[in-house]
């Protein structure tokens, strides 16, 4: 995924899902993580694996993902 060199994809690894830097420590992990209170420093003492920008970026993927837009179906059904 371009821009996003520290999320990684792999079959083999947590089945695919966006994972950081080929770790099984994935991104929706880090998201929840953060969305129940904890920081990126403390996330990071806890998982010493990882690193502060691995944290950001994790949290810059989950945002670009959000921009999605859903576009109404027009003119008749078929």
């Amino acid at each position: 995924m371009v821009g996003y060199d520290r999320i990684t994809f792999d079959p083999q690894i947590l089945g695919g899902r966006a994972c950081i830097r080929g770790m099984r420590l994935s991104v929706s992990l880090l998201v929840n993580l953060v969305a129940h209170g904890m920081t990126a420093e403390q996330i990071v003492i806890e998982y010493p694996t990882l690193e502060i920008d691995d944290v950001r970026q994790a949290l810059q993927y989950a945002a670009a993902l959000t921009n999605e837009e859903i576009y109404p179906l027009t003119g008749s059904p078929l």
